[in-house]
């Protein structure tokens, strides 16, 4: 179910309802802009304030009215979605790096408890910089000297005075080609930001409803996260051994009882890191070697009668080498991904998505983005098997959504 309107008249509608959902994934506003840099959208009203803090100003993240305000930063956002969550349903939500504070703590106060913080790195971040030696010079009316040499870069919503790039993965920018001029005053080299390489997602959960999480997984099907559908990638090898000591070493024991395993290749544990393959990202890795002779599952036990080895499990050992970066999920995307007639500025991967819908969802539920966008969430959600609600005020974003993703529900005739 798609929905024009304001996330939070339509989640209370939802709640009002009696609906309920199993996940929320969403990417809301960041809020990117300085509060004291936001005035006002030429004939707004002046920004209030309220409790110390300025609440409704109205240009964010590129110049755009939808990054302006603080409905990320309040507490009354997240207790509203918390009432259409089942207990013990999980949350996902991304957020800037300067930022992402304000969105936690109004999760946490809003009651919500937070399991985790999650890390995706990327290479495709745009830095926004302002160039301090170029700006002194234009100042004090400094000539530059031209190199010969020009350089590309995005400039997109931002004052191309200021040489200030789009922030974020999924900003697809204009690109720009500028003449590159050297200074020589002190300030030459010097900017005021670095480039933005990850974005952090907050892991929350909805309080349990039942006195164990079992007993709350078997009521509702929610509270706990789908670790084995989440595996990373990668082939491990599995052989039994049964080794004594021997001249300080382990040897083989033949009379030792033996836990007969197969080959897991269910893959790594996911972790808290996830990042996009791109060749920025894979070169802050190490290369590492193969997990040679690995370690056991479990050390060795004794009998405490005959103090003889008795038992032992396997060795775990992964067969590959190479990146370090194989240990975290991998989500490569590409720009053509996004569509030739998607305008918004913060397109998320499509398989990244799929991997945070499939991580908190169980099988056959209902996920809910209130920050729809141009509608990646839905398309994961709808490839996962999942059923969607997707809420989108701006009336553009929400047609490319329609366009993106075709979710026929129930729920839209239960709505009316």
């Amino acid at each position: 179910m798609l929905v024009n309107g304001d996330c939070l008249e339509e989640v209370q509608k939802l709640v009002d309802k009696g609906v309920q959902v199993d996940s929320i994934v969403t990417d809301p506003p960041y809020h990117l802009t300085s509060i004291v840099e936001r005035f006002g959208k030429e004939g707004s009203a002046p920004a209030k304030d309220k409790d110390g803090a300025f609440q409704r100003q109205s240009v964010g993240f590129m110049g755009k009215e939808w990054d302006g305000g603080d409905i990320a930063f309040r507490k009354e956002t997240w207790e509203l979605f918390m009432k259409v969550l089942k207990p013990g349903g999980h949350l996902l939500a991304f957020s800037g790096s300067r930022t992402y504070h304000r969105m936690a703590v109004a999760i946490e106060d809003a009651g919500f408890d937070i399991r985790d913080q999650i890390m995706w790195l990327y290479g495709s971040g745009f830095p926004k910089s302002l160039n301090l030696g170029k700006s002194v010079d234009k100042k004090l009316g400094n000539e530059r000297i031209k190199t010969g040499q020009t350089k590309t870069h995005s400039n997109k919503g931002m004052p191309q005075a200021e040489e200030r790039t789009a922030i974020g993965a999924g900003a697809f920018g204009q690109e720009v080609e500028e003449e590159i001029t050297v200074g020589t005053s002190e300030w030459e080299g010097w900017g005021t930001a670095l480039k933005p390489a990850h974005e952090p997602i907050v892991l929350a959960r909805k309080a349990l409803s039942e006195n164990s999480i079992v007993a709350n997984v078997l009521k509702h099907r929610t509270g706990g996260i789908h670790i084995d559908a989440c595996r990373v990638e990668g082939e491990k090898q599995t052989r039994d051994s049964n080794p004594v000591m021997n001249g300080g070493k382990y040897a083989q024991n033949e009379n030792a009882d033996r836990e007969k395993t197969t080959p897991d290749t269910k893959g790594r544990f996911p972790s808290n890191v996830m990042h996009d393959g791109s060749e920025e990202v894979l070169k802050i890795f190490p290369q590492t070697g193969k997990s040679g002779g690995a370690s056991h599952k479990d050390r060795m036990k004794t009998n405490t009668v005959f103090g003889k080895y008795n038992k032992y499990t396997e060795f775990e050992a992964y067969n590959d080498e190479g990146s370090a970066s194989r240990y975290f999920y991998c989500s490569k995307t590409s720009k053509a991904e996004k569509g030739k007639d998607n305008s918004h500025p913060t397109v998320k991967p499509l398989k990244l998505m799929r991997y945070l819908c499939r991580l908190i969802t169980p099988k056959g539920g209902t996920v809910l983005d209130p920050f729809m966008g141009s509608g990646s969430t839905g398309i994961a959600a709808k490839d996962e098997g999942f059923e969607f609600i997707g809420i989108e005020r701006e009336k553009e974003y929400f047609e490319i959504a329609e366009r993106r993703v075709s979710v026929a529900s129930p729920l839209e005739e239960f709505m009316k």
